[in-house]
């Protein structure tokens, strides 16, 4: 096992959308910011300098951004699970911690929601 841990990260990645489970929450949009952080466990670092080397934190937000788009979600449960799935397809990826907060939720905070971290299922050795 080497030393090399990194994180790719995005943070409070600002999406329009569709979520809620209260009736005028149907009616439109509302803005929730997405943070996730992707433990890339022991993968090595960049050798060449190439994106292709690590995953782009730009398909990371187009993901989330698109899972929101796609329709109107009730729980941000929900949409953190659908983000923390796909992020954990690429092999390269340990865990995943996604944030979602809804900053109108609640009139006395700044915002609440959920933070969930998946952590990869151990690869079988073929």
């Amino acid at each position: 096992m080497s030393n090399h841990r990194s994180t790719i990260f995005v943070r409070s990645l600002r999406v329009d959308a569709s979520i809620g489970v209260h009736p005028h929450e149907y009616e439109g949009t509302q803005p929730i910011f997405i943070d996730v952080r992707l433990d890339m466990g022991d993968t090595p670092p960049p050798a060449d300098d190439r994106l292709g080397e690590t995953i782009d934190y730009e398909a990371i937000a187009n993901q989330a951004k698109a899972l929101a788009k796609e329709g109107h979600v009730q729980l941000v449960e929900t949409l953190a699970e659908r983000l923390a799935a796909w992020c954990l397809q690429d092999a390269r990826v340990a865990a995943v911690t996604v944030r979602i907060e809804k900053p109108n939720a609640l009139a006395a905070a700044d915002a609440a929601g959920v933070e969930i971290t998946r952590v990869c299922e151990p690869r079988k050795s073929r």
